[in-house]
């Protein structure tokens, strides 16, 4: 240990200086200072834990062997968990160890071996989680292996391993990208004196000559503080002689460092007073004042070269105690008004800042104040009569107060304003009264002076030698109401008091209502005023209004005039009314007013009162019409479409009605009136439908021709006359449904029918609109079919017709109304005719000779349309070969005169669609088309018969040339047995083109042809068909 030696510092900045004040005073006698002190102050410089937190909130530390972070995968790394020194090591009793947050074990000693990279941490049953260890268990070929904390002055070793398998040449440290070292000989990389400027990145590579190069991984170095900047403290030691100041200099090492030896240096000024391993010097204190006291600071230094930190420099000290103060009071003298300001002064001659005064009143403190330089200081009080007294003060400077002595102060006090009191003998005074006007000053020496006033009028005076005020008698009138005042004076100044207001009240007179209406006749809905006055009293005066003895309000007036009260009439408003004049002095009522408020009608309702629900032609109802309010008697009066029906007066409540008989004219819109006499009000309108029974409907059936047919399209139109709509129609044939339908705006309806043979009958139809259904008179409907196609059957007594032969030509329609009439052709001439009235067919019996031989046809007509049949051949047997030149000229000549009667008919017939409307004698039954070009049919035709002419007419559709064709067949040629071969004999030559002319059947051999030829002379006459 040195005491005194040359200034050495190892801090590069001088810190700033501080000042070190001592704790306790020490008392020191001071040579040729007499009764003096000096004082000796030091603070204590406490020194907070490096981590800011208490030791109750210390963590563990972990350490690791070996000391690296980053380990090859399958090597061992052992964890131990170091506890401070305040934890009781006997008192643990268990080990927490974390992974990744998670508990991975419990352990009764404080060590664990991992094998598994992530982060660590441990604790135990009384501390807090210790921070983090970050292990990396690597499989890469090149690691950089460093420890996990790195304090200042460390030495730092880094280790750049290869695997087992890898052998490097050369190995390179890098730092932020840079190359730091490079070595062929060592993997071992070393940082001496560890400082911040070593902060960063690391990583290393390695080199095999002639193989390849290896990168390893990167760790971040952060070199942390060994200790903060130590704190120079100071602290009596009573304990040594002659009394003496330690001072410590106080730092603190962190708890994986708490190993490190500090060497400490106290310095004095320019002086080194110790150095050594001790971080405490005791020294003398100081026993003469001094104005440039010298300045202490101390150093902290890890072993002999290592970190070294300066504390800031400090000074001590020496404190004087105050001596006695001086108390001086301006204005001088012992007397002062109440009300001056007194200034206070307190000085002591001696002592060293901070001097605190402090100003006292009989013991009772008034303030205080503190001063940092020499003076004294003062106190400005305003005073009172309380405040006569003595005064004193005191100083001090941590050494004792000291008192002065004590100075007296005697306060006169000026009157104070006065209070006016006045006593009355009520709480109101009313004329006539005698009240008393007492003026008193709380505050004031006496004798005191009181004076009265009225309005600034003085009334009288009185002094005063003793406290207590003055009283002054008035008797009351209605003038003095008004303000008054009084007035205290004991030669300090006077002094008035507040005015105070007397109201002298005069009773309210018996008032006068008046009921003032915006008419003559006061009607419901008006505002009517009450006006109430009284002509003498004193206001306020309190109004009120009563109905009946019933209070409706009231109204506070506060001047002459009296008061008004609107109200909005009602019905109930009628009766009598009064009002009520108060002011405190006994109230007044008006005599009675009588208030009789008419009610106008209010808007009536109009009733409409049927028999049933839907009212109905023939119906009474009632028109009931009712006002809820009005002054009777009110005159009803009621309305159709704004047309007067009638008019009732009333004398009492209840509506008035008015009966009608309807008719369906009543239709319409009702209203009814309200009046009486004060504005006629009018109902809402009330719509009454009259609903009229349809009436027995016609039904009328639409043909289109005189005659109904099968397939026309017939309209069945049913309409009643008369009846409200809606109207629902139905159609019934024979009783039963067939449509319905409803007509929403009147009128009938109709129902088309497509007439089959099934459709005769009787029809009626249905009218019903609610009211009742109305069946209509029955019409008859008889469908007539228009007769089909005849067939012509030829009946022979033999299976061979022979000249002298009877034949039945027999021809009949399978459909057709009846009658029905009946003609028979031969080669269209005309052979006769009969009818059938019932139906069925017609025969005509003919005696055959040799003329008869040849086609023969017949026609049905029932009046729809003459439809002929077929033709049937008839040839006889038994004309001999010698005839045959003859017979044949002869059916030659009958051909060419048939042919011709053809065309003659032909023609005709065509003329004669265009007449009548009929139907040409092509039928479209008989078109290849609807007979899929059938060969015709033929009876009494037999196989075996030998024709020798043959003839067929043909009119095939669309065509326009007919042929007739007719052979002569040899007699040696024997026909076939069957119909085909008979068939074959007859052709009909159409034009080229159609189906007709690709089925022509060959020419019998030794045949001869005589051709006919007609050219259709009409076929723009040709009708089509109707459905």
């Amino acid at each position: 240990m040195s005491s005194s030696g040359l200034l050495w510092s190892c801090a590069s900045q001088e810190p700033k200086p501080a000042l070190l004040l001592l704790r306790k005073a020490l008392v020191w006698p001071h040579p040729g200072a007499g009764q003096a002190f000096m004082l000796l102050w030091v603070s204590v410089l406490v020194l907070a834990p490096v981590s800011g937190k208490s030791e109750a909130a210390a963590k563990p530390v972990i350490s690791l062997h070996p000391p690296w972070t980053v380990v090859f995968t399958g090597e061992t790394v052992t964890l131990t968990c170091h506890v401070l020194h305040f934890h009781a090591p006997e008192k643990i009793k268990r080990f927490l160890w974390y992974l990744e947050g998670r508990i991975l074990r419990e352990t009764p000693g404080n060590t664990l071996e991992v094998r598994d990279s992530g982060q660590y941490r441990c604790q135990t049953q009384d501390s807090l989680p210790s921070d983090h260890v970050s292990l990396t268990f690597s499989s890469a070929n090149l690691i950089l292996q460093a420890p996990p904390f790195v304090f200042e002055g460390d030495s730092v070793v880094l280790r750049c391993r290869a695997n087992a398998e890898i052998t490097l040449d050369t190995t390179t440290l890098h730092r932020r990208g840079e190359v730091l070292s490079v070595s062929d000989e060592s993997s071992d990389f070393r940082i001496e004196q560890a400082s911040l400027k070593d902060n960063g990145d690391y990583r290393c590579s390695g080199f095999k000559n002639g193989c390849c190069s290896y990168s390893s991984n990167t760790i971040n170095i952060e070199v942390q503080e060994l200790f903060p900047r130590p704190v120079l403290t100071a602290s009596l030691s009573p304990t040594v002689s002659g009394k003496s100041v330690t001072l410590t200099c106080k730092t603190q090492l962190p708890p994986l460092r708490s190993d490190v030896k500090l060497w400490f240096r106290f310095f004095k000024d320019d002086h080194m007073l110790q150095s050594g391993s001790e971080s405490f010097l005791k020294i003398p204190t100081l026993t003469t004042r001094s104005r440039d006291p010298p300045y202490y600071w101390c150093e902290a230094q890890r072993g002999s070269s290592g970190v070294c930190k300066q504390s800031q420099k400090s000074q001590l000290r020496v404190q004087i105690p105050v001596s006695r103060p001086v108390l001086t009071l301006s204005p001088r003298g012992a007397l002062v008004p109440e009300g001056h300001t007194v200034t206070l002064s307190c000085k002591a001659e001696r002592g060293s800042p901070r001097i605190l005064y402090k100003f006292y009143h009989e013991n009772i403190s008034l303030g205080s104040r503190s001063v940092l330089s020499a003076g004294g200081v003062s106190l400005r009080v305003t005073v009172t009569v309380q405040d006569s007294g003595n005064y004193f003060c005191t100083a001090d400077n941590g050494f004792g107060p000291q008192r002065s002595e004590a100075k007296s102060l005697s306060v006169k006090v000026p009157v104070s304003r006065p209070i006016l009191t006045i006593w009355r003998p009520r709480s109101q005074v009313v004329e006539g009264d005698v009240v008393e006007l007492y003026c008193r000053a709380w505050k004031g020496s006496p004798p005191i002076l009181y004076r009265f006033y009225h309005e600034d009028n003085a009334l009288g005076s009185s002094r005063v030698y003793s406290r207590g005020g003055a009283s002054f008698k008035l008797p009351l009138s209605a003038e003095h109401s008004g303000k008054y005042a009084c007035e205290a004076d004991n030669g300090l100044g006077a002094w008035r008091s507040e005015t105070v207001s007397l109201d002298v009240k005069v009773p309210a007179s018996r008032p006068v209502l008046t009921v003032r209406t915006p008419r003559a006749q006061a009607v419901e809905g008006d505002v009517v005023e009450l006006h109430c006055e009284a002509q003498r009293g004193s206001s306020p005066i309190l109004y009120r209004f009563y109905r009946e003895d019933n209070a409706l309000g009231s109204s506070k007036v506060h001047s002459r005039g009296g008061a008004s009260f609107k109200l909005p009439l009602s019905a109930e408003h009628s009766g009598k009314y009064a009002c009520e004049a108060d002011n405190g002095l006994g109230a007044w009522r008006s005599e009675t007013v009588s208030l009789d408020v008419k009610v106008p009608a209010s808007r009536p309702v109009l009733t409409v009162r049927m028999p049933r629900a839907q009212a109905v032609e023939g119906d009474v109802v009632e028109l009931r019409c009712e006002a809820q309010r009005g002054s009777p008697p009110i005159l009803y009066r009621f309305y159709r479409e704004d047309n007067a029906l009638g008019s009732s007066r009333v004398h009492s409540r209840g509506g008035a009605s008015f009966k009608l008989p309807l008719s369906a004219e009543h239709s319409g819109k009702y209203a009814c009136e309200a009046d009486n006499g004060l504005g006629a009000r009018r109902s809402e309108m009330v719509s009454l439908n009259v609903t009229v029974p349809a009436s027995r409907p016609v039904l009328t059936v639409r043909t289109p021709r005189a005659q109904a047919v099968e397939g026309d399209v017939v309209e069945l139109h049913c309409e009643a006359q008369r009846g409200s709509p809606p109207i629902l129609y139905r159609f019934y044939r024979e009783d039963v449904p067939l449509e319905s339908s409803s007509a929403p705006s009147g009128g009938g309806t109709s129902f088309y029918l497509s007439l089959t043979t099934e459709h005769s009958g009787n029809y009626s139809c249905e009218a019903d609109n609610g009211l009742g259904a109305q069946r209509s008179e029955v019409v008859p409907l008889s469908v007539i079919v228009p007769a089909s196609h005849p067939t012509l059957t030829l009946r022979a007594p033999g299976a061979q017709a022979k000249v002298g032969d009877m034949v039945e030509l027999r021809c009949e329609a399978q459909r057709g109304s009846p009658p029905i009439w009946y003609r028979f052709y031969h080669e269209d001439v005309p052979l006769g005719n009969s009818s059938a009235p019932s139906g069925g067919g017609a025969s005509l019996n003919l005696s055959l000779t040799a003329e008869h031989s040849g086609n023969y046809s017949c026609e049905a007509d029932n009046g729809l349309g003459a439809r002929r049949s077929e033709a049937v051949p008839l040839s006889m047997s038994g004309l001999t070969g010698s005839r045959s030149g003859p017979i044949a000229t002869g059916v030659t000549g009958g051909l060419f005169s048939t042919l011709g009667f053809g065309v003659v008919a032909l023609l005709l017939y065509c003329r004669l669609p265009r007449k009548a409307g009929g139907r040409p004698t092509s039928d479209p039954s008989r078109s290849p088309a609807d007979s899929d070009i059938r060969e015709p049919v033929y009876h009494n035709a037999p196989a075996w018969l030998e024709l020798q002419p043959v003839y067929s007419n043909v009119n095939p559709k669309g065509g326009e040339v007919v042929y007739s064709e007719v052979r002569r067949i040899p007699q040696g040629s024997k026909p076939a047995a069957n119909s085909d071969s008979v068939l074959g004999l007859l052709r009909t030559h159409l034009p080229s083109h159609g189906q007709a002319a690709s089925h022509r059947p060959s020419d019998p051999p030794g045949s001869s042809v005589i051709y006919s030829q007609v050219k259709v002379a009409c076929p723009s006459a040709y009708v089509a068909p109707q459905s």
